[in-house]
Protein backbone atom coordinates (compact mmCIF):
# COMPACT_ATOMS: atom_id res chain seq x y z
CA UNK A 1 0.00 0.00 0.00
CA UNK A 2 1.42 3.32 -0.83
CA UNK A 3 -1.00 4.95 1.76
CA UNK A 4 0.56 4.85 5.53
CA UNK A 5 -1.34 4.25 8.25
CA UNK A 6 -1.66 7.22 10.82
CA UNK A 7 0.57 6.62 14.00
CA UNK A 8 -1.21 6.35 17.11
CA UNK A 9 -0.32 7.07 20.65
CA UNK A 10 1.06 4.05 22.57
CA UNK A 11 -1.52 2.99 24.67
CA UNK A 12 0.76 2.11 27.85
CA UNK A 13 2.02 5.74 27.23
CA UNK A 14 -1.21 7.33 27.93
CA UNK A 15 -1.87 4.96 31.32
CA UNK A 16 1.33 6.26 32.47
CA UNK A 17 -0.09 10.15 32.28
CA UNK A 18 -1.61 11.15 35.03
CA UNK A 19 -5.56 11.84 34.56
CA UNK A 20 -5.27 15.37 35.71
CA UNK A 21 -2.32 16.11 32.94
CA UNK A 22 -4.61 13.97 30.57
CA UNK A 23 -7.28 17.01 29.12
CA UNK A 24 -4.04 19.30 28.78
CA UNK A 25 -2.11 16.90 26.51
CA UNK A 26 -5.56 16.23 24.58
CA UNK A 27 -6.11 20.35 24.13
CA UNK A 28 -2.39 20.97 22.93
CA UNK A 29 -2.64 17.86 20.60
CA UNK A 30 -5.85 19.47 19.16
CA UNK A 31 -4.34 22.75 18.69
CA UNK A 32 -0.92 21.45 17.00
CA UNK A 33 -0.70 22.13 13.19
CA UNK A 34 -1.71 18.97 10.92
CA UNK A 35 1.57 18.16 9.52
CA UNK A 36 2.10 18.24 5.80
CA UNK A 37 1.71 14.46 4.24
CA UNK A 38 4.59 12.70 2.93
CA UNK A 39 5.72 12.62 -0.56
CA UNK A 40 4.74 9.18 -1.06
CA UNK A 41 1.11 9.90 0.14
CA UNK A 42 0.90 13.00 -1.99
CA UNK A 43 2.43 11.13 -5.10
CA UNK A 44 -0.66 8.46 -4.17
CA UNK A 45 -2.82 11.33 -3.81
CA UNK A 46 -2.13 13.10 -7.17
CA UNK A 47 -2.04 9.64 -9.11
CA UNK A 48 -5.63 8.42 -7.66
CA UNK A 49 -7.14 11.78 -8.32
CA UNK A 50 -5.45 12.17 -11.81
CA UNK A 51 -7.24 8.09 -12.52
CA UNK A 52 -10.53 9.54 -11.30
CA UNK A 53 -10.78 13.05 -12.96
CA UNK A 54 -9.60 11.76 -16.50
CA UNK A 55 -11.49 8.18 -16.49
CA UNK A 56 -14.76 9.49 -17.10
CA UNK A 57 -13.27 11.48 -20.30
CA UNK A 58 -11.75 7.83 -21.38
CA UNK A 59 -15.57 6.79 -20.74
CA UNK A 60 -17.49 9.35 -22.55
CA UNK A 61 -14.94 9.12 -25.73
CA UNK A 62 -15.15 4.92 -26.09
CA UNK A 63 -19.30 5.49 -25.67
CA UNK A 64 -19.72 8.25 -28.24
CA UNK A 65 -17.19 6.33 -30.86
CA UNK A 66 -19.66 3.41 -30.36
CA UNK A 67 -22.88 5.91 -30.99
CA UNK A 68 -20.67 7.39 -34.04
CA UNK A 69 -20.71 3.63 -35.25
CA UNK A 70 -24.06 2.54 -34.76
CA UNK A 71 -25.56 5.12 -36.37
CA UNK A 72 -23.34 4.66 -39.45
CA UNK A 73 -25.92 4.41 -42.42
CA UNK A 74 -25.19 0.37 -44.33
CA UNK A 75 -27.37 1.12 -47.77
CA UNK A 76 -27.65 -2.54 -49.61
CA UNK A 77 -27.36 -0.82 -52.89
CA UNK A 78 -25.77 2.54 -52.70
CA UNK A 79 -22.61 4.49 -50.58
CA UNK A 80 -23.84 7.39 -48.70
CA UNK A 81 -26.12 10.55 -49.70
CA UNK A 82 -26.14 13.83 -48.20
CA UNK A 83 -29.68 14.03 -48.73
CA UNK A 84 -30.99 10.58 -48.13
CA UNK A 85 -28.66 9.64 -45.29
CA UNK A 86 -28.85 13.50 -43.55
CA UNK A 87 -30.05 12.55 -39.98
CA UNK A 88 -27.38 9.53 -40.18
CA UNK A 89 -24.61 12.09 -40.86
CA UNK A 90 -25.46 14.67 -38.43
CA UNK A 91 -25.88 12.28 -35.87
CA UNK A 92 -22.29 10.84 -36.83
CA UNK A 93 -20.90 14.32 -36.88
CA UNK A 94 -22.48 15.01 -33.36
CA UNK A 95 -21.10 11.93 -31.44
CA UNK A 96 -17.29 12.77 -33.51
CA UNK A 97 -17.12 16.05 -31.87
CA UNK A 98 -18.72 14.32 -28.23
CA UNK A 99 -15.55 11.99 -28.80
CA UNK A 100 -13.13 15.08 -29.82
CA UNK A 101 -13.95 17.03 -26.92
CA UNK A 102 -13.07 14.01 -24.59
CA UNK A 103 -9.93 13.26 -26.15
CA UNK A 104 -8.66 16.57 -26.37
CA UNK A 105 -9.66 16.35 -22.04
CA UNK A 106 -7.69 13.61 -21.54
CA UNK A 107 -5.02 14.31 -24.47
CA UNK A 108 -2.52 16.31 -22.51
CA UNK A 109 -1.93 13.39 -19.47
CA UNK A 110 -2.88 10.02 -21.84
CA UNK A 111 -0.66 11.10 -24.90
CA UNK A 112 3.50 10.72 -23.67
CA UNK A 113 2.01 7.55 -21.32
CA UNK A 114 0.21 5.77 -24.04
CA UNK A 115 1.68 6.72 -26.95
CA UNK A 116 1.19 3.97 -30.05
CA UNK A 117 -2.72 4.41 -29.22
CA UNK A 118 -2.46 7.83 -28.81
CA UNK A 119 -0.83 7.66 -32.64
CA UNK A 120 -3.57 5.82 -33.76
CA UNK A 121 -5.87 8.02 -32.06
CA UNK A 122 -5.30 11.27 -32.84
CA UNK A 123 -2.94 11.41 -36.36
CA UNK A 124 -3.43 14.03 -38.46
CA UNK A 125 -3.62 12.78 -42.05
CA UNK A 126 -0.20 14.36 -42.75
CA UNK A 127 1.09 12.57 -39.88
CA UNK A 128 0.23 8.97 -41.51
CA UNK A 129 1.25 10.39 -45.00
CA UNK A 130 4.87 10.51 -43.75
CA UNK A 131 4.54 7.09 -41.94
CA UNK A 132 2.80 5.82 -45.26
CA UNK A 133 5.27 6.68 -47.94
CA UNK A 134 7.60 3.86 -48.38
CA UNK A 135 3.75 1.96 -48.87
CA UNK A 136 1.85 4.03 -51.11
CA UNK A 137 -0.09 5.59 -48.85
CA UNK A 138 -3.49 4.57 -47.74
CA UNK A 139 -5.47 2.91 -50.41
CA UNK A 140 -8.51 2.31 -48.86
CA UNK A 141 -9.55 5.10 -46.36
CA UNK A 142 -12.80 3.73 -44.69
CA UNK A 143 -10.73 -0.08 -44.00
CA UNK A 144 -8.76 -0.28 -40.63
CA UNK A 145 -5.77 -0.12 -41.74
CA UNK A 146 -3.36 2.73 -43.03
CA UNK A 147 -4.83 6.27 -41.61
CA UNK A 148 -7.35 5.54 -38.86
CA UNK A 149 -8.36 7.78 -35.73
CA UNK A 150 -10.82 10.63 -34.93
CA UNK A 151 -9.33 12.45 -38.19
CA UNK A 152 -9.54 9.97 -40.42
CA UNK A 153 -13.41 9.43 -39.60
CA UNK A 154 -13.67 13.65 -39.57
CA UNK A 155 -11.87 13.61 -43.16
CA UNK A 156 -15.05 11.60 -44.36
CA UNK A 157 -17.80 12.80 -42.43
CA UNK A 158 -16.74 16.36 -43.50
CA UNK A 159 -15.72 15.54 -46.66
CA UNK A 160 -18.75 17.69 -48.36
CA UNK A 161 -17.46 21.07 -46.48
CA UNK A 162 -14.13 20.74 -46.25
CA UNK A 163 -12.57 24.09 -47.10
CA UNK A 164 -10.73 24.46 -50.33
CA UNK A 165 -7.63 26.02 -48.53
CA UNK A 166 -7.19 22.29 -46.79
CA UNK A 167 -7.88 20.63 -49.97
CA UNK A 168 -5.64 22.87 -51.58
CA UNK A 169 -2.83 21.47 -49.11
CA UNK A 170 -3.39 18.14 -48.98
CA UNK A 171 -2.90 17.47 -53.08
CA UNK A 172 0.56 18.68 -52.06
CA UNK A 173 1.29 15.57 -49.35
CA UNK A 174 2.62 12.66 -51.26
CA UNK A 175 0.41 9.69 -51.80
CA UNK A 176 -2.63 11.73 -51.11
CA UNK A 177 -6.20 10.78 -52.58
CA UNK A 178 -9.33 13.25 -52.19
CA UNK A 179 -11.96 12.35 -49.06
CA UNK A 180 -14.98 11.74 -50.13
CA UNK A 181 -18.21 10.01 -48.01
CA UNK A 182 -18.41 5.98 -48.79
CA UNK A 183 -19.00 6.27 -52.12
CA UNK A 184 -20.13 1.81 -52.52
CA UNK A 185 -22.31 -0.15 -50.43
CA UNK A 186 -19.04 -2.19 -49.73
CA UNK A 187 -17.40 1.47 -48.66
CA UNK A 188 -20.35 2.45 -46.06
CA UNK A 189 -19.91 -1.05 -44.22
CA UNK A 190 -16.51 -1.05 -44.30
CA UNK A 191 -16.32 2.81 -42.70
CA UNK A 192 -18.98 1.27 -39.96
CA UNK A 193 -17.43 -2.48 -39.54
CA UNK A 194 -13.99 -1.56 -39.90
CA UNK A 195 -12.75 2.29 -39.80
CA UNK A 196 -15.36 3.23 -36.71
CA UNK A 197 -15.13 0.02 -34.90
CA UNK A 198 -11.27 0.54 -35.03
CA UNK A 199 -12.21 3.62 -33.02
CA UNK A 200 -14.07 2.02 -30.93
CA UNK A 201 -11.75 -0.91 -29.89
CA UNK A 202 -8.82 2.00 -29.11
CA UNK A 203 -10.44 3.54 -26.79
CA UNK A 204 -11.81 0.73 -25.05
CA UNK A 205 -8.20 -0.02 -24.80
CA UNK A 206 -7.52 3.08 -23.57
CA UNK A 207 -9.95 2.56 -20.70
CA UNK A 208 -8.77 -0.85 -19.94
CA UNK A 209 -4.81 0.36 -19.63
CA UNK A 210 -6.18 3.72 -17.64
CA UNK A 211 -5.06 2.40 -14.19
CA UNK A 212 -3.48 3.87 -10.93
CA UNK A 213 -0.51 1.55 -11.89
CA UNK A 214 -0.01 3.19 -15.24
CA UNK A 215 -0.07 6.66 -14.03
CA UNK A 216 3.88 7.66 -13.88
CA UNK A 217 3.30 11.10 -12.24
CA UNK A 218 6.24 12.32 -14.43
CA UNK A 219 5.55 11.11 -17.71
CA UNK A 220 1.34 12.20 -17.05
CA UNK A 221 2.75 15.86 -15.63
CA UNK A 222 5.12 16.22 -18.49
CA UNK A 223 2.61 15.79 -20.80
CA UNK A 224 0.92 18.63 -19.38
CA UNK A 225 4.06 20.94 -19.98
CA UNK A 226 4.23 19.51 -23.46
CA UNK A 227 0.21 20.14 -24.50
CA UNK A 228 0.92 23.79 -23.05
CA UNK A 229 4.31 24.56 -24.91
CA UNK A 230 2.34 23.03 -28.15
CA UNK A 231 -0.45 25.65 -28.04
CA UNK A 232 1.84 27.73 -30.04
CA UNK A 233 2.13 25.06 -32.82
CA UNK A 234 -1.25 24.57 -32.61
CA UNK A 235 -2.28 28.03 -33.59
CA UNK A 236 0.90 28.74 -36.37
CA UNK A 237 -0.39 25.09 -38.10
CA UNK A 238 -3.34 27.01 -38.77
CA UNK A 239 -1.86 29.70 -40.82
CA UNK A 240 -0.99 26.89 -43.53
CA UNK A 241 -4.11 24.47 -43.02
CA UNK A 242 -2.64 22.21 -41.07
CA UNK A 243 -4.21 22.71 -37.94
CA UNK A 244 -5.97 19.93 -36.05
CA UNK A 245 -9.38 19.51 -36.85
CA UNK A 246 -9.10 21.01 -40.35
CA UNK A 247 -11.97 19.58 -41.87
CA UNK A 248 -14.83 20.11 -38.85
CA UNK A 249 -13.04 23.82 -38.23
CA UNK A 250 -13.19 23.57 -34.86
CA UNK A 251 -9.28 23.97 -33.97
CA UNK A 252 -10.31 26.62 -31.49
CA UNK A 253 -12.25 24.44 -29.48
CA UNK A 254 -9.59 21.71 -29.59
CA UNK A 255 -7.46 24.39 -28.01
CA UNK A 256 -10.15 25.25 -25.51
CA UNK A 257 -10.70 21.57 -24.60
CA UNK A 258 -6.91 20.85 -24.26
CA UNK A 259 -6.83 23.78 -21.53
CA UNK A 260 -9.69 22.68 -19.66
CA UNK A 261 -8.39 19.02 -19.59
CA UNK A 262 -4.52 20.63 -18.55
CA UNK A 263 -6.41 22.05 -15.71
CA UNK A 264 -8.06 19.18 -14.97
CA UNK A 265 -5.11 16.92 -14.80
CA UNK A 266 -3.24 19.90 -13.33
CA UNK A 267 -5.77 20.10 -10.36
CA UNK A 268 -4.73 16.64 -9.09
CA UNK A 269 -0.97 17.74 -8.39
CA UNK A 270 -1.92 20.96 -7.00
CA UNK A 271 -2.08 19.89 -3.93
CA UNK A 272 0.99 18.51 -3.08
CA UNK A 273 2.66 20.93 -4.81
CA UNK A 274 1.34 23.71 -2.45
CA UNK A 275 2.32 21.34 0.59
CA UNK A 276 5.64 21.88 -0.71
CA UNK A 277 7.61 24.71 1.29
CA UNK A 278 10.14 27.28 -0.22
CA UNK A 279 13.57 25.94 0.40
CA UNK A 280 17.03 27.77 -0.41
CA UNK A 281 16.67 27.04 -4.13
CA UNK A 282 12.80 27.34 -4.93
CA UNK A 283 10.08 29.28 -4.52
CA UNK A 284 7.25 27.98 -2.06
CA UNK A 285 4.91 25.40 -3.82
CA UNK A 286 2.02 27.88 -2.64
CA UNK A 287 3.79 30.48 -4.91
CA UNK A 288 4.67 28.50 -8.28
CA UNK A 289 0.85 27.43 -7.87
CA UNK A 290 -0.42 30.66 -8.01
CA UNK A 291 1.41 31.71 -11.14
CA UNK A 292 0.51 28.66 -12.84
CA UNK A 293 -3.37 29.48 -12.03
CA UNK A 294 -3.03 32.70 -12.95
CA UNK A 295 -1.40 31.40 -16.55
CA UNK A 296 -4.26 29.60 -16.74
CA UNK A 297 -6.42 32.57 -16.56
CA UNK A 298 -4.53 34.30 -18.96
CA UNK A 299 -4.71 31.59 -21.73
CA UNK A 300 -8.95 31.12 -20.81
CA UNK A 301 -9.17 34.90 -21.22
CA UNK A 302 -7.34 34.86 -24.78
CA UNK A 303 -9.50 32.11 -25.94
CA UNK A 304 -13.19 33.46 -24.57
CA UNK A 305 -12.67 36.61 -26.69
CA UNK A 306 -12.76 34.03 -30.30
CA UNK A 307 -16.21 33.51 -30.90
CA UNK A 308 -16.99 30.15 -32.30
CA UNK A 309 -15.32 26.91 -33.06
CA UNK A 310 -12.49 27.44 -35.82
CA UNK A 311 -9.25 29.54 -35.70
CA UNK A 312 -9.76 33.13 -36.66
CA UNK A 313 -8.55 33.44 -40.17
CA UNK A 314 -4.47 34.31 -40.09
CA UNK A 315 -3.95 37.09 -42.55
CA UNK A 316 -3.15 37.27 -46.23
CA UNK A 317 0.25 38.77 -45.33
CA UNK A 318 0.53 36.73 -41.78
CA UNK A 319 4.59 35.01 -41.11
CA UNK A 320 5.30 32.88 -38.02
CA UNK A 321 9.00 33.91 -38.03
CA UNK A 322 8.52 37.78 -38.15
CA UNK A 323 4.47 39.00 -38.03
CA UNK A 324 3.96 42.44 -38.55
CA UNK A 325 2.57 44.53 -36.01
CA UNK A 326 -0.71 45.11 -37.87
CA UNK A 327 -0.94 41.40 -37.82
CA UNK A 328 -0.65 41.09 -34.51
CA UNK A 329 -3.15 43.05 -33.90
CA UNK A 330 -5.87 41.06 -35.64
CA UNK A 331 -8.10 38.46 -34.04
CA UNK A 332 -4.97 35.73 -35.01
CA UNK A 333 -2.35 37.99 -34.11
CA UNK A 334 -3.74 38.37 -30.71
CA UNK A 335 -4.54 34.67 -30.19
CA UNK A 336 -0.89 33.43 -31.23
CA UNK A 337 0.42 36.21 -28.69
CA UNK A 338 -0.87 34.80 -26.21
CA UNK A 339 -0.33 31.05 -27.06
CA UNK A 340 3.92 32.03 -27.58
CA UNK A 341 3.36 34.00 -23.81
CA UNK A 342 2.04 31.09 -22.63
CA UNK A 343 4.25 28.69 -23.88
CA UNK A 344 7.55 30.53 -24.87
CA UNK A 345 10.43 28.33 -23.92
CA UNK A 346 13.07 31.18 -23.55
CA UNK A 347 11.13 32.96 -20.57
CA UNK A 348 11.11 32.53 -16.75
CA UNK A 349 7.62 33.63 -16.46
CA UNK A 350 5.50 32.21 -19.00
CA UNK A 351 2.98 29.28 -18.07
CA UNK A 352 5.18 26.65 -19.33
CA UNK A 353 8.32 27.86 -17.29
CA UNK A 354 6.48 27.87 -14.08
CA UNK A 355 4.62 24.15 -14.86
CA UNK A 356 8.09 23.40 -15.41
CA UNK A 357 9.71 25.09 -11.80
CA UNK A 358 6.39 23.20 -9.95
CA UNK A 359 7.79 20.13 -11.53
CA UNK A 360 11.42 20.45 -10.07
CA UNK A 361 10.38 21.76 -6.85
CA UNK A 362 8.03 17.84 -6.73
CA UNK A 363 11.22 16.24 -7.77
CA UNK A 364 9.62 15.05 -10.67
CA UNK A 365 11.83 12.87 -13.28
CA UNK A 366 12.85 15.30 -16.19
CA UNK A 367 12.26 18.24 -14.11
CA UNK A 368 15.42 18.12 -11.86
CA UNK A 369 16.40 21.46 -13.14
CA UNK A 370 13.51 24.36 -13.39
CA UNK A 371 14.21 26.87 -15.56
Amino acid sequence: MLFEPMKKHSPLLALAVPLVVGACTSTSETNSPTPAPSDEVARASAVAAMHDALLADAIALRDAAQDLKSAAPTPPDRGWDTLQDKSAIVTMRDAWVRARTAYEHVEGALAPLFPSIDFEIDARYDDFMTALESKGGDKNPYDAVGVTGMHAIERILYADVTPARVIAFEKTLPNSAPASLPPTSADALAFRNALATKLVDDAQNLVDQWTDASIDPSIAYFGLVSLVQEQREKVRKASSSEEESRYSQRTMADLRDNLAGTKTAYKAFAPWLVSKAAAASTRSGTAIDADIQAGFAALDAAYAKIEGEAIPEPPATWSAENPTTSDLATPFGELFTAAFSASDPASTTSLAAHLREGGAVLGLAGFETSP
